[in-house]
């Protein structure tokens, strides 16, 4: 499994920036915690989601991939 890091415009209904890809669970959620504490205001949205591959999450989470302007996964 991989972790996937989604910054999230709530007002914008879209992703702020390219997935952040990770291999573990715990770097993953410590990288939503420093993104968290710099303070981005209330609309944005930051998510830590696991699955397979990003294909999948665009299927289980549709609403954070809305746009086709989607980024590219780093």
């Amino acid at each position: 499994m991989r972790y996937f890091l989604l910054v999230y415009d709530r007002r914008g209904a879209r992703l702020t920036s390219a997935p952040q890809v990770f291999d573990d669970q715990q770097e993953a959620l410590g990288a939503r915690f420093d993104i968290e504490r710099s303070g981005l205001g209330d609309d944005i949205e930051v998510v830590v989601l696991g699955g397979e591959n990003l294909e999948s999450l665009k299927t289980t989470h549709a609403r954070y991939f809305g746009s086709d302007s989607l980024p590219a996964a780093s």
